[in-house]
């Protein structure tokens, strides 16, 4: 006996740890346990009925186990260091998710690990049923859509789409949450159940969904895949985990063992042939065999009338769900209420403050007319002065009216004066002009006298001249230089009218620019066609991966034979 095992039976105790899609919890247990103890220990704690499809899974070497629940604990090839470290997951898929899970904390299991083998890429998801699956995982953890809380950038920090989707487009961070954020919001009134169990209905339509694959041989020694799950057998190509050689339904299966390495496959008709394989580690054999045991035995019971437990659990989640529908509704009803309190107190609230602003305004209103009323008996106080004073200067104009009568009566008798004195002068001034004639012609005939006076004395000196030259002997003569006419020079300035060009404007146009869920069982399809044909034109053709271009030539064959 080993140090570790004389150590456990000493201590009678060894812990365990077991790790959920949730959290993780530790347990003492006891070393007589058997794995049913521990196995059973766990769904209490979660409060878990359905346990027929989850297990107790455990990692030996390059493989995985599950726990045998006939055998202890210790017994087993469990890891030797403490806390033992299990992995509570589902071991088994319903055939459908909505009939056949119950409680709401297995369809939230089951919702956590199926979104995780999708977004691990473990189960090969379409890229427009990857958006519409992330959609309904938002819903499932934030609840119905609120534009005013849910803006974008909200998830930005969620894992949502698996990266070989996200590689396979040119679409950024901002693209793909705009995409599920449209479909989000058409999710609107469901719970947060409903939304895993949509997403649950989804993916259980994926072609590798719930399938288990081993590597094996057939008896040519060529290299298959071994599918195992709900409905039966599939044989598959190493690179084609999607579409199956053939198959082999559980109710057409008549035997499966295996000796040593090699399994049998016989069916139930006698013509066909027996199938057989072998692998190549014992380990994954007894992992193959327990898989096809349980999902014949699930598979089977699904084809019998339910046990009084099940009855039971689903009359329970009947009236569980009937409780909640009507809870739902009341909640639905009081929200409705309160949006519509609220809606009337927003009136009232927004009906208070325009009357208010009317008070406001009907006081300032009050306040200019009484300083309007102040203003006009001031106007009307000044308006009397102004018309006592006009009455002043009235009676003061009427005094001077009567003084410049008087004053203009005595103006028309200096006038006559005046007009006498001017006929006067203007007699004076007629004879002084005719004095001034007589003596003009006076003058005149003086200047002629001096005239002809000059000319005699011109005549007289004369002759006296020539006497006296006949007496001289030499006469001398007198010239004088002839001087040249004044030269008048006159400069014309010229002058040039400029006028200033006119400049037309030109004036261009600016033109205008204008900018300006369907049923989920119905329309599913339409909505993923719709998906698709968004996305389309931005993917990358060159980063297909082998699995994605086998599912679109699954996708166009399905489509020519309906």
């Amino acid at each position: 006996m080993g140090l570790n095992s004389l150590l456990r039976k000493q201590s009678r105790n060894f812990n365990v740890r077991i790790c959920t899609m949730e959290s993780d919890m530790e347990f003492s247990c006891e070393v007589k346990w058997k794995g049913k103890d521990l196995f059973d220990l766990v769904c209490r704690t979660l409060g878990l009925r359905e346990t027929w499809f989850f297990g107790l899974r455990y990692n030996i070497k390059d493989t995985v186990a599950w726990l045998k629940m006939d055998k202890k604990v210790l017994d087993q090839e469990v890891p030797k260091e403490e806390p033992i470290t299990f992995n509570f997951l589902a071991k088994f898929y319903p055939e459908n998710a909505e009939e056949e899970l119950v409680q709401d904390i297995t369809q939230h299991l089951f919702f956590l690990q199926v979104k995780k083998k999708i977004l691990e890429e473990e189960v090969h998801c379409p890229p427009e049923a990857s958006v519409l699956l992330a959609s309904y995982a938002v819903h499932a953890k934030y609840g119905d859509y609120d534009s005013s809380v849910h803006k974008p950038g909200f998830l930005a920090q969620e894992e949502l789409l698996p990266k070989r989707v996200i590689n396979l487009y040119q679409m950024t961070a901002e693209m793909w949450e705009e995409r599920i954020t449209a479909c989000y919001a058409e999710h609107r009134g469901r719970t947060r159940d409903e939304a895993e169990m949509e997403y649950l209905k989804i993916a259980q339509d994926l072609d590798m969904y719930g399938v288990n694959y081993f590597l094996i041989r057939n008896k040519k020694g060529t290299d298959l895949l071994l599918g195992v799950d709900a409905l039966g057998l599939h044989i598959y190509e190493p690179d084609n985990r999607l579409t199956p050689k053939c198959s082999f339904p559980w109710n057409e299966i008549r035997n499966i063992s295996y000796s040593d390495k090699e399994f049998t496959i016989k069916p139930l008709d006698k013509k066909t042939n027996v199938f057989k394989f072998n692998s190549s580690r014992l380990r994954v054999n007894k992992l193959i065999l327990q898989l096809c045991i349980g999902n014949h035995d699930l598979f089977m019971r699904r084809r019998w009338v339910d046990s009084l437990e099940v009855q039971q659990m689903k009359a329970q989640a009947r009236e569980e769900r009937a409780r909640k529908q009507v809870e739902r509704q009341r909640l639905q009803r009081e929200k409705q209420l309160r949006e519509e309190a609220e809606r009337a107190r927003d009136e009232l609230e927004r009906r208070l403050i325009q009357l208010q602003d009317e008070a406001h305004m009907a006081n300032e209103a009050l306040l200019r007319s009484e300083q309007t009323a102040d203003l006009l008996a001031e106007k009307a106080q000044i308006a009397e002065e102004e018309a006592k004073l006009l009455a002043q200067k009235a009676a003061e104009a009427e005094t001077e009216m009567q003084r410049i009568k008087v004053t203009a009566i005595r103006s028309q008798e200096e006038r006559r004066l005046m007009e006498q004195k001017m006929l006067e002068a203007e007699i004076l001034a007629l004879k002084m002009a005719e004095e001034s004639e007589r003596r003009a012609k006076e003058a005149e005939q003086l200047k002629q006298d001096l005239q002809e006076a000059k000319e005699s004395e011109r005549r007289a000196k004369n002759k006296l001249l020539e006497i006296t030259s006949r007496t001289v002997h030499t006469v001398s003569e007198q010239s004088s230089p002839r001087l040249p006419p004044d030269l008048s020079l006159s400069r014309e300035n010229l002058s040039f009218d400029f006028k200033d060009t006119d400049m037309k404007r030109l004036s261009m146009e600016i033109e205008k620019e204008k900018v300006e869920y369907m049923e989920k069982s119905k329309h599913l399809q339409e909505q993923l066609n719709e998906l698709k044909t968004e996305i389309e034109s931005l993917k990358l053709k060159e980063r297909e991966t082998p699995l994605d271009i086998i599912h679109n030539q699954n996708t166009e064959q399905d489509s020519c034979f309906p």
